[in-house]
């Protein structure tokens, strides 16, 4: 159901290029009347706007395509382009472990230092929210049986994950010195069609269809757990949070509102690995590989109590959202 204001809003995305972001938009695009900014810097993981274009909403009327490095001051012509906005999502942000481990400053300065950026600018917005989008990597490995809350301290396991902690802190931070109405969603893992190829689904597919050996890696001889979440689900949650902003607020003793959502259905990379193969009726050729990587959680998960107790439900269902997935990267 398409949801209309009086006024229409106006969203500011930053890393909307990205395989979460563009989905974002499209859903926003195809559930509101909104006007929506994209702010990307189109690094190598935005695959410039060919995501946009795929999913036919390059050239809607309501979408507005910007590129700039947000690591620096936005100036004042860019700002002038992107107008007056009543949310902004910060979404954009380095995002691989393993390239963290190798250059730990790269992920400092644009997860923290981006972070601060936006900020700045929202500062001198009349803003209705800032959401900013981290991960539920911030907590660290989590033991079986353990759900993180919102509230309990962090344990970064990596410097990709202190990255996204630190730049939780500063919106925090923020929230306390500016009263800014500041919003910290922790995600975990997303799926979802047009997933960049270093991603973990992607190169199950590759593997399969090519007859391919899979390296699993395992840590103590057991491949690593993680929960995944539809990257529609995902959205359906955002936009719940941006349309029930109020509520939220003054539910808070403060206006720091901290949000776990969490993902449908938890696999080990192998169980993850052998449903495709099924999906897609050919053998799965593996080998379980040790990770020698430092930094290297064996288990995410967050309790997402808090949210689905405020009403929200994801509307899609596992089974049936993995295999289309399945299926469009074959396609």
């Amino acid at each position: 159901m398409l949801h209309k204001s009086t006024k229409i809003k106006r969203l500011l995305l930053t890393g909307g290029c990205g395989f979460i972001g563009s989905h974002l938009t499209k859903y926003l695009l195809d559930n509101t009347d909104w006007e929506i900014v994209i702010l990307d810097k189109l690094n190598y993981a935005s695959e410039g706007f060919d995501r946009l274009r795929k999913l036919d909403i390059y050239k809607n009327e309501r979408l507005t395509v910007l590129s700039a490095d947000f690591i620096n001051s936005i100036p004042e012509g860019l700002e002038k382009e992107i107008g007056e906005v009543d949310y902004i999502i910060h979404m954009g942000a380095e995002s691989h472990v393993a390239r963290s481990i190798e250059d730990s400053m790269n992920f400092v300065i644009n997860n923290i230092t981006g972070t601060v950026r936006m900020l700045e600018f929202a500062k001198k917005k009349n803003i209705e929210k800032f959401i900013y989008f981290s991960t539920d990597e911030v907590f660290g490995s989590a033991p079986e049986g353990k759900s993180f809350k919102e509230e309990d301290r962090h344990n970064p396991g990596n410097p990709y994950s202190a990255s996204k902690a630190g730049a939780e802190d500063i919106c925090i931070a923020y929230a306390n010195t500016y009263k800014m109405p500041i919003m910290i969603t922790r995600t975990m893992n997303i799926f979802g069609s047009l997933q960049h190829s270093e991603k973990f689904i992607p190169t199950i597919v590759n593997s399969i269809l090519n007859e391919k050996t899979l390296k699993i890696h395992s840590i103590k001889g057991k491949p690593a757990k993680r929960f995944y979440l539809n990257v529609e689900n995902l959205a359906n949650a955002t936009l719940f949070l941006l349309e029930r902003v109020n509520e939220f607020l003054d539910a808070e003793d403060d206006r720091k509102g901290k949000f776990n959502i969490g993902g449908e259905k938890e696999f080990d990379n192998l169980q993850l690995a052998r449903l495709a193969a099924s999906i897609l009726g050919k053998p799965l050729i593996y080998e379980l590989s040790e990770s020698d990587r430092p930094g290297c959680d064996t288990r995410y998960s967050v309790d997402e109590t808090k949210i689905r107790r405020l009403g929200w439900n994801p509307p899609k269902k596992f089974k049936e959202e993995f295999k289309k997935v399945i299926l469009s990267y074959v396609n």
